[in-house]
């Protein structure tokens, strides 16, 4: 063995599979509440005639693509399949991260200009608050399971749902404070920001960065975790 270089075997197959299936769990509760959010947050949006509650729906929406296309490359049972997989699932994740920045930056230019008025939804706020809760843990969960097992596509999956925690803040702060003081411009700045890191996002996933196992496991992409050594 030559001196200097690091020897990693990875997870055991047995880890790996454990892994696989604590992925496909996460994926699955993920897709769920996303649909739920997404049916709840375009209902109340539209009733409150709120850009910033539709625009958290279709956040959602793009959140369950995301979701399923790692879902998919996961549903393989050989690690092999699974990799050859892994490159088109952070495409489809990298678009999403796009479009969902694309959307938010010109829905968040249209209300600074002054497109329309909210008016209040309580249940947006109770939404936003819930999302707020629960969006970590789940990121978080698939965040460790995917650097362990060495997946790029299941790490940025899991920041997909960490910037989903950060826009339901903006929602929340942006509700609340439309509701109670009418700062109805605070919204639209924060949700710029967020646009930014969606961007920032979807470019690493493109790119098949975001992970790194304790061992530089090898996928379809090239290098650790889908990137270059």
């Amino acid at each position: 063995m030559s001196a200097g270089i690091p020897v990693s075997l990875g997870p055991s197959t047995a880890r790996r599979e454990a892994l696989v299936r604590r992925i496909r769990l996460l994926v699955a509760a993920t897709i769920t509440y996303n649909v739920v959010e997404a049916v709840v947050a375009l209902t109340a949006g539209t009733l409150a005639s709120s850009t910033a509650l539709i625009g958290f729906g279709l956040d959602s929406v793009i959140e369950v693509s995301s979701a399923a296309a790692v879902a998919w490359q996961f549903s393989a049972a050989d690690h092999a399949v699974r990799e050859v997989r892994e490159k088109t699932t952070l495409r489809i994740i990298a678009v999403s991260f796009f479009a969902l920045a694309a959307y938010v930056g010109v829905d968040a230019v249209r209300a600074l200009a002054g497109t329309g008025e909210a008016g209040r939804s309580v249940p947006g706020i109770v939404l936003a608050a819930l999302s707020l809760a629960i969006m970590p843990f789940l990121s978080a969960a698939q965040r460790g399971a995917g650097r362990e097992l060495g997946s790029a596509s299941a790490v940025a999956d899991s920041k997909q749902t960490l910037l989903c925690t950060y826009l339901s803040a903006v929602l929340l702060a942006g509700l609340v404070l439309n509701a109670t003081l009418g700062w109805s411009w605070a919204d639209p700045i924060a949700a710029l920001v967020i646009a930014g890191v969606a961007v920032k996002e979807g470019r690493d996933a493109w790119q098949g960065r975001g992970c790194c196992a304790p061992g530089p496991e090898r996928t379809a992409t090239g290098g650790c975790c889908g990137r270059e050594e």
